[in-house]
């Protein structure tokens, strides 16, 4: 065998080889490609949790006066555990008359078991979402009474810093503030005495 044919035939085995492991990888380029959109498909996304996927919460460890923040559809969502003197303000009459709207005459603001006068289905719970029913500010929890940038007829509830709406411990807006309607209340269930699932109605077996 020449020179010159010894030269070829180690050329054409050098691009047979390139060839195969290009082939070969991408190959597996396009198998990983198609893997990894079914792998994904096994979980949900994240868009489909913030299309509205429900979220469970567990709230065992919650003292009374105590809240936790959880995520729902991209938005903050406040469980409270409600003092027996909580519970007690916001049964005056007397507080009620600083109330835009006490009895939760507006509809879609809360399901309609969570309607009434703690807006919730277990008074000790509520369970609301921490966005500003005026511009989308998130409120600050103030359970202090009668602090001094407040006055002296705070109860303690909900202050908007961006611009000064108040809200009770029920999520109801104050007369006289910027923000228009209550705090909106989610559907939810419990799922036992210390777990709910935030995003499902009550309503569901």
């Amino acid at each position: 065998m020449s020179e010159q044919a010894f030269t070829l035939t180690e050329t054409d085995t050098g691009r047979r080889r390139f060839l195969v492991a290009a082939t070969t990888l991408v190959g597996g380029v396009g198998l990983v490609a198609v893997a990894v959109p079914f792998i994904s498909a096994m979980n949900p996304s994240a868009r489909a949790r913030s299309a509205g996927a429900p979220v469970n919460a567990d709230f065992s460890k919650l003292e009374p006066g105590q809240q936790i923040t959880v995520e729902w559809r991209g938005k903050p969502v406040w469980i409270l555990r409600r003092t027996p003197q909580m519970l007690e303000d916001m049964r005056s009459a007397a507080f009620r008359e600083w109330l835009r709207d006490p009895d939760s005459a507006v509809e879609t603001q809360q399901p309609g078991y969570a309607q009434n006068e703690f807006r919730s289905i277990e008074e000790e719970y509520l369970i609301v979402i921490a966005i500003c029913t005026h511009l989308g500010c998130v409120p600050s929890f103030r359970p202090d009474r009668a602090p001094a940038d407040l006055g002296v007829d705070w109860l303690g509830g909900y202050y908007c810093p961006c611009h000064g709406s108040k809200f009770d411990f029920s999520g109801r807006v104050y007369k006289a503030v910027p923000a228009p309607t209550n705090l909106v209340i989610p559907p939810y269930r419990f799922l036992s005495e210390t777990e709910v699932r935030i995003g499902e109605d009550t309503a569901v077996s």
